[in-house]
C-alpha cells in the first residue's frame, strides 16, 4: 500500500513546480495567499494557462480534455497548487456539472458545454438546497412543468454560492409531484439571465456576500437542457461527485494555511505556540498518510467503503483548528474581525490581515458536503458496524 511517493511522483512534483514558477503571477499568488478575492478575469486567465498545459481538469477522462491521472497524482497536484497559492478553478464547472455532463449528457451537450468549461468561457452555480430542503435534497419543491418544448420553473434555491457571478446554473427540480421522495426529480441546465430569475444576496455576519437565494418565477428552460432522463435527476445528482468523495481530506488547504501560520509565527517568535504547532503538524501528516492509503487502494482497484468520511471529518476540523491558531497569533497585532474596510496596511505579517475572515468562512467546512455529525453516523454504521 502506497504511503510514500515514488520517483515518478517526485519528478511530477518538480514538473508542476516549474510550471508554477513560469506561469503563476506572483501578485496573484500573493492575493490568494492572503485570502483576498480573485476576480473572474484573473481566474479565467489562470484556467486558460492550465488548459493549455492540459491540466485544467485532472478529474476528467483524457478524451474529454482531462488528464487521466491516478487519484494519488491528483492529490499531489492539488497539494502543490495550494502550497504555491494558485487560484482555485471554477469548482462547480470542473468538479460537479462537467463530470455529470460527461456521464449523462448527450453528445450535443458535451460539445456545447465541456470546451467552454475548460477554457473558462462559462461559469456555473449549483441550485440544490431550498429553504425547506437543505441536507435532505430529496424533498426539493421547486417545480418544473412541461409546456411544449420548455420546462416552466417556479420556486427558489438558497445558499447558492457564486450565483451573482455565474452565467449558468444546474439545478434539481420536481417534475412529478406525485412521486415519492427521490423519484420525480429532474436535473436541468439553465442560463442565469433567463427572464424570471432573480438573485438576492445572503450576507455573512461580517458583511461578506458568501451565498445567495435564487428565485424562479415562471422561468422557461428548453427541455433539451435536461441532463439525463426526466424524473431521474436524483441519479445524476447522487453520482455527481463520483470518485470526488475520496478527495475530501483538505490536506492541500491545510498545508496552505500551515505555511501562513509558520510565517506569522516566525515574525513574533512566540514559544507559547510551539506545542500547538507541533500537534497541528502531526495531525496533518497523519491525515496525509491516511489519504494516500485510501487513494492508493482505489488506484490498485481495491474497494473503498465509507472510510473517506473519516478524511472529511478530520480534514475539515483541522482546517478550523489551523485557522484558530492563526487567529490567536494575529491577536497579538490587535486584528479586527475583518480588515477589508481598513485603509491602513496590516500590522505584522500580511497573511494575518484576512485571517479572521478566513476563519469564519471555514466554519462552513464542517457543514458543507455533509456535516460532521453525518460523517460520524456513516463511520459508526458502515465502518465500525455500530447501531
Amino acid at each position: 500500500m502506497k504511503l510514500e511517493l515514488s520517483a515518478d511522483d517526485k519528478k511530477f512534483i518538480n514538473e508542476v513546480r516549474t510550471f508554477l514558477r513560469d506561469n503563476l503571477d506572483p501578485e496573484l499568488a500573493e492575493k490568494v495567499r492572503l485570502g483576498y478575492p480573485v476576480s473572474i478575469a484573473e481566474q479565467a486567465i489562470w484556467t486558460r494557462k492550465l488548459n493549455a498545459r492540459g491540466w485544467a481538469a485532472p478529474n476528467w477522462p483524457l478524451e474529454f480534455g482531462g488528464t487521466g491521472w491516478s487519484m494519488v497524482r491528483r492529490h499531489i497536484f492539488d497539494v502543490e497548487m495550494k502550497l504555491h497559492h494558485a487560484p482555485e478553478l471554477q469548482g462547480f464547472g470542473f468538479s460537479m456539472v462537467g463530470p455529470a455532463i460527461i456521464k449523462y449528457g448527450t453528445s450535443e451537450q458535451q460539445a456545447e458545454y465541456l470546451p467552454k468549461i475548460l477554457n473558462a468561457d462559462i461559469s456555473w452555480c449549483q441550485g440544490y438546497s431550498e429553504p425547506q430542503a437543505g441536507s435532505d435534497l430529496a424533498t426539493v419543491q421547486t417545480r418544473a412543468i412541461v409546456d411544449g418544448d420548455d420546462y416552466v420553473i417556479s420556486g427558489s434555491k438558497i445558499w447558492t454560492s457564486a450565483a451573482e457571478r455565474a452565467d449558468h446554473i444546474f439545478l434539481l427540480v420536481r417534475t412529478d409531484p406525485e412521486a415519492k421522495s427521490q423519484l420525480g426529480i429532474s436535473f436541468l441546465l439553465a442560463k442565469m439571465d433567463a427572464p424570471g430569475i432573480v438573485v438576492k444576496p445572503l450576507l455573512a455576519f461580517n458583511g461578506k456576500r458568501l451565498w445567495n437565494q435564487v428565485f424562479f418565477d415562471q422561468v422557461r428552460v428548453p427541455r433539451e437542457n435536461r441532463l439525463g432522463e426526466e424524473n431521474e435527476g436524483w441519479t445524476v445528482a447522487k453520482n455527481l461527485l463520483g470518485n470526488e468523495r475520496l478527495l475530501v481530506s483538505r490536506v492541500a488547504e491545510n498545508r496552505r494555511i500551515l505555511s501562513n501560520v509558520l510565517e506569522a509565527l516566525n515574525d513574533i517568535q512566540l514559544d507559547t505556540f510551539s506545542n500547538k504547532i507541533a500537534e497541528l503538524r502531526i495531525r496533518l501528516e497523519a491525515l496525509d498518510k491516511t489519504a494516500l492509503r485510501f487513494l492508493s487502494r482505489f488506484d490498485e482497484g481495491l474497494p473503498i467503503g465509507a472510510e473517506p468520511s473519516m478524511l472529511k471529518l478530520k480534514g475539515s476540523q483541522l482546517v478550523q483548528d489551523m485557522d484558530h491558531v492563526l487567529f490567536e497569533i494575529a491577536g497579538y497585532y490587535g486584528l479586527p474581525l475583518d480588515s477589508v474596510a481598513r485603509q491602513e496596511e496590516p500590522i505584522g505579517p500580511a497573511c494575518t490581515d484576512m485571517a479572521a475572515s478566513g476563519m469564519f468562512h471555514h466554519r462552513g467546512f464542517t457543514i458543507a458536503g455533509g456535516t460532521s455529525e453525518i460523517q460520524r453516523n456513516i463511520i459508526a454504521r458502515q465502518v465500525l458496524g455500530l447501531g
